[in-house]
């Protein structure tokens, strides 16, 4: 299978083909960027480790060789400032993101392609990308908080010292300032995390406002974010590259799940080789389902000042 990373000589563009080329399951990673020669040694970069690695081509390549991959992963944008929230991005990104998605049908894209969308305010950038393309609704994804589960997941573990990979808990909504934790799902090894001695009420608050403010912990402190969210993009892609179906929370066109309709926001979401098989209802807590709900409402407004 052939991904395209549009963005592939930034930060998280080429942290995304980092990811991809260690996990070895795609055969080819196009790189593509406005800064050729940027983009040209990251793909040099990633070559001369591909012989310990995997056998996968890595080449750059424009649009026209774009079009051609499987899944087009979309992280080109203008980086959030410390002091900024993702929302505030929305009009120093939109008009770039949109001539983006205007030379990808120019250079003809395709029904069958899959777009899965990183770039910030990730939300609102995926629901454009429903509204201006002819592709399925079903086809285009936004990691959505995918990233933001992977870090709650991570950072639940360091504090009651288990294995990161046997948490399981889940943040969703907006990917920003109205996500919400899904503490009534959380578990480790299968067993519920409601009552653990770790996890007081006060823990988990502050456990959850640091995860809120993630993205602008690793802005002040390098710069911007990047191997967690090429990790968290990797899970996606093979998830969709292996059909394997995984329950993922990421963020695409809502039809009625949990009562929301035209917003792309974060549910739980079967994703498979052909996209978005299912959003899952599964049952929440009151006050989580009523955080869900706001959250949409602050993402549709948000959409309704963009101008496009």
């Amino acid at each position: 299978m052939k991904v395209a990373i549009i963005g592939g000589g930034g930060r998280v563009g080429s942290c995304v083909a980092y990811a991809l080329q260690h996990g070895g399951v795609v055969s080819d990673i196009i790189m593509n960027d406005i800064a050729e020669t940027l983009v040209q040694g990251e793909v040099l970069d990633l070559l001369h480790g591909s012989s310990i690695l995997h056998d996968q081509r890595i080449y750059s390549g424009d649009m026209a060789e774009v079009v051609k991959a499987d899944i087009i992963v979309l992280t080109a944008g203008l980086r959030r400032k410390p002091d900024e929230s993702r929302l505030d991005l929305i009009n120093r990104n939109v008009s770039l993101f949109l001539n983006i998605i205007n030379e990808v049908k120019t250079a003809g894209l395709r029904e069958d392609t899959i777009l899965v969308v990183v770039s910030n305010p990730v939300d609102i950038l995926t629901y454009l990308s429903v509204k201006q393309t002819n592709i399925p609704p079903e086809h285009i994804i936004g990691l959505g908080t995918l990233l933001d589960t992977t870090r709650f997941c991570s950072l639940i573990a360091d504090t009651i010292k288990a294995a990161p990979t046997q948490l399981k808990a889940l943040i969703l909504g907006e990917h920003g300032d109205s996500m919400v934790p899904i503490w009534s799902s959380a578990s480790c090894g299968g067993l519920s995390l409601e009552n653990h001695p770790d996890l007081p009420a006060a823990t988990k608050t502050k456990l959850f406002d640091r995860v809120r403010q993630s993205g602008a912990e690793i802005i002040r402190l390098k710069g911007g974010a990047g191997w967690a969210v090429g990790a968290a993009t990797a899970s996606l892609v093979h998830s969709i590259a292996l059909d394997q179906r995984r329950v993922l929370p990421v963020s695409s066109l809502q039809k009625g799940a949990f009562g929301l309709t035209d917003v792309c926001i974060s549910v739980p979401t079967i994703v498979g080789q052909s996209g978005i098989i299912k959003h899952l209802e599964l049952e929440l807590w009151p006050r989580e389902l009523q955080g869900l709900k706001k959250s949409a409402d602050v993402l549709k407004s948000a959409i309704g000042k963009i101008n496009t």
